[in-house]
C-alpha cells in the first residue's frame, strides 16, 4: 500500500506538470501574459516548459524518482513564490479573463504532494530528510 501511495503522490505532481505543458508550448495567452509579466516570454516559458517535462518524466521512473522529486519541490516553490511575490499574483488576470486561483492552487496541490512523497519516502527509508539528501542526492555516507 505504501508503495502504492507513494507512486499515486508522484502521479499526481506529473499529471499537473504535464497538462501545463499545453499552455508553455503552444504560446497559449495567459502563459504569454504570465511570462511577460516575469519578463521572461517566450524564453522563460519555454524552458520551464522543458523543465517541467523532464522533471514529469523522471518522476515515473524508480531510479529518477527522488532527484526529480527534489526538482520538482524547488519548481514548486518558484511557482508559489511568483504567485505571492510578483504581480502575476493569485489568481491570473489577462485579457478580460481569469484563472481563479486555479493554477495556485495546482502549484499548493503539487507542493503538498510532493512534500509528503518525500517525508514518506525518507521513512520508509529509516532516514531523516537531511540524511535522505545527504545520502541519496549528494552522495555522502552518515
Amino acid at each position: 500500500m505504501k508503495t502504492t501511495l507513494l507512486f499515486v503522490l508522484r502521479l499526481i505532481v506529473a499529471i499537473i506538470f504535464f497538462q501545463s505543458l499545453y499552455f508553455k508550448f503552444t504560446g497559449h495567452p495567459e502563459a504569454m501574459h504570465i511570462f511577460s509579466k516575469l519578463n521572461a516570454e517566450p524564453w522563460g516559458r519555454r524552458i520551464l516548459g522543458i523543465l517541467e517535462l523532464g522533471v514529469g518524466l523522471a518522476l515515473l521512473f524508480p531510479k529518477t524518482q527522488l532527484l526529480a522529486s527534489f526538482a520538482a519541490l524547488g519548481l514548486m516553490m518558484g511557482a508559489i513564490g511568483t504567485h505571492l511575490f510578483t504581480p502575476v499574483g493569485i489568481i491570473v488576470k489577462w485579457d478580460g479573463n481569469s484563472d481563479n486561483g486555479q493554477l495556485f492552487v495546482m502549484a499548493l496541490i503539487s507542493l503538498v504532494s510532493i512534500l509528503i512523497y518525500l517525508i514518506l519516502y525518507s521513512k520508509k527509508q529509516n532516514l531523516t530528510v537531511y540524511q535522505l539528501i545527504s545520502k541519496e542526492i549528494l552522495k555522502r555516507s552518515e
